[in-house]
């Protein structure tokens, strides 16, 4: 593909799918490169190596932009700890110590309570409803704009879809039962849990099943079937619990220096952002497709799945909401974030009722 028949619109939206499924069908590079520079990046991320799926959207983008660059722009993806702590990419990235990293904007809601909508809020959307508001809903750009302020730049990455409500050594039957409950769950799940008096713990995926399974904690969440069982942690709890309410789904994000991003060609801008693109529903895919056989794997092993009972789902939703009327009034940032979003999931739900909703109710109910 020639330079100058580059598509120039491989942003984020539909017309980055139609680059994306251009550049690979093509067995070429997606633009001629040898008249641009070689260019060699680190990428920071929050995930060890052993969870393939998570650390995946590193890797894809990572050898996308590769392909697509004759191997003239190359991003090497390194594990949590290799370059900095787990939970600590959004520093690097900031800081400039390195260029690119991949992780989760929730981590880091101290610095902006706003930074959890570009991942997952509580009672809030599914993957494609998450990505209808990020790529036309606005919601992109809001994140990006609140990363300005990082001198960072993000672009979704990564789904796990909708999550599980996380492993329990004893059984959670009542709001009493969780109370003084140790538990590993971040972000504004992890507030929430709080209010309903569990005693939070932030852990990067790495130390979870130690925690576990030392006592140190009496129950975790991570993601879902496929990742909770490479990380061992149906061997440290028996109870499997649904639906993770607080993740109805969770988009993992690059985070790219600002700085380091307006020196790129904009050949090589468009190569990363389709690279995301790819990655983001490469991503969710693999987790629909790995999740439902690690479910029936690990009950065939004894794990015990279990629903979340109504007054547990009934006060969490009310506090979800509380909490997010309380930063709305405290920090003007997320009142303008949250009211898009909010506008944006009644929405999406009263549509969704109607299609996905009355289709889902019958075909997974059986005849």
């Amino acid at each position: 593909m020639k330079r100058r028949k580059f598509v120039t619109q491989a942003g984020i939206g539909t017309a980055s799918a139609t680059v994306l499924a251009a550049c690979t069908q093509s067995s070429g590079p997606a633009v001629d490169a040898t008249s641009l520079p070689r260019i060699d990046w680190r990428m920071a991320t929050s995930w060890p190596p052993s969870l393939d799926t998570i650390y995946g959207g590193a890797k894809t983008i990572s050898r996308r932009v590769s392909e697509m660059t004759d191997g003239r722009f190359t991003i090497t993806p390194y594990a949590a700890g290799e370059l900095v702590p787990a939970l600590q990419v959004l520093d690097a990235v900031q800081s400039g110590s390195v260029e690119c990293g991949h992780s989760a904007s929730y981590y880091y809601i101290g610095k902006n309570s706003a930074l959890g909508f570009a991942t997952a809020m509580p009672f809030g959307l599914n993957a494609q409803q998450q990505n209808a508001w990020l790529y036309e809903g606005g919601g992109l750009e809001a994140m990006q704009n609140i990363y300005a302020d990082f001198n960072v730049i993000n672009f979704p990455a990564g789904n796990t879809g909708t999550q599980m409500g996380g492993w329990f050594k004893q059984e959670v039957k009542t709001l009493s039962d969780l109370n003084g409950l140790k538990m590993r769950i971040p972000g504004l799940g992890g507030k929430i849990m709080s209010a309903l008096g569990v005693n939070v713990q932030v852990l990067p995926g790495s130390e979870v099943f130690l925690a576990l399974e030392r006592g140190a904690i009496d129950a975790a969440e991570w993601v879902g079937p496929y990742d909770d069982k490479k990380l061992g942690l149906h061997e440290a709890a028996r109870y499997y619990y649904y639906p993770g309410w607080w993740e109805p789904s969770a988009t993992l994000d690059v985070f790219v220096n600002r700085s380091q991003w307006d020196r790129l060609p904009t050949e090589y801008q468009e190569v990363f952002k389709a690279a995301t693109v790819e990655a983001n529903t490469t991503m969710l895919a693999q987790y629909d497709t790995l999740n439902q056989q690690a479910l029936a794997e690990l009950i065939e092993g004894g794990t015990i799945l279990t629903a979340y009972s109504q007054e547990i789902m009934t006060e969490a939703k009310k506090v979800a909401f509380e909490l997010y009327e309380q930063n709305a009034r405290e920090n003007s940032t997320f009142k303008e974030v949250y009211e898009n979003w909010n506008a944006f999931r009644e929405a999406v739900y009263r549509w969704n009722s109607i299609n996905e909703l009355s289709f889902a109710q019958f075909s997974y109910g059986g005849e």
